[in-house]
């Protein structure tokens, strides 16, 4: 009886749509190392560079990895930086989500050990998060923030 109400929910349509839409605009990062931890820490949920872990795929676990990923992407999308509705594009909040241990939450950080972050880079990631936001405007499509 448990073994087929599992197999019940393994075809439950929600959980499934492991996609992953285009990058329309990132941020201006103040600088490559920001970018490279905010990729490390935030892109799972925060951007369409979502990596879909093996057990996204299997149901009830794909229905809550697939509910943070819609939630985080709907909060702030570095993906489409500038576009839609993105509360957390704030500067100061996205620090203060960092430097509070609110991001990234523990929970991820279970089965996302590489998202782990020393002080050093928690203090680097969160003045560099409040650099960027502050910034006006946004990267061209698919530009990573370099500098010339």
């Amino acid at each position: 009886m448990v073994v087929g109400g599992f197999l019940l929910m393994q075809v439950a349509p929600y959980g499934r749509d492991h996609s992953n839409p285009p990058v329309i605009n990132e941020p201006d990062w103040d600088s490559p190392e920001t970018r490279a931890l905010a990729e490390r820490a935030c892109f799972d949920c925060h951007s369409n560079e979502t990596v879909w872990p093996w057990y996204s795929h299997v149901a009830p676990v794909s229905w809550l990895v697939q509910h943070d990923v819609d939630e985080g992407r709907q909060v702030l999308n570095f993906s489409a930086w500038g576009y839609g509705r993105n509360e957390g594009e704030e500067g100061e909040e996205m620090a203060e989500a960092v430097w509070e241990g609110e991001m990234p939450p523990a929970q991820f950080l279970l089965t996302h050990p590489e998202a782990r972050l020393t002080e050093a880079e928690k203090q680097q990631l969160a003045r560099g998060l409040a650099a960027t936001g502050s910034s006006s405007g946004g990267g061209e499509s698919g530009e990573q923030g370099d500098d010339d």
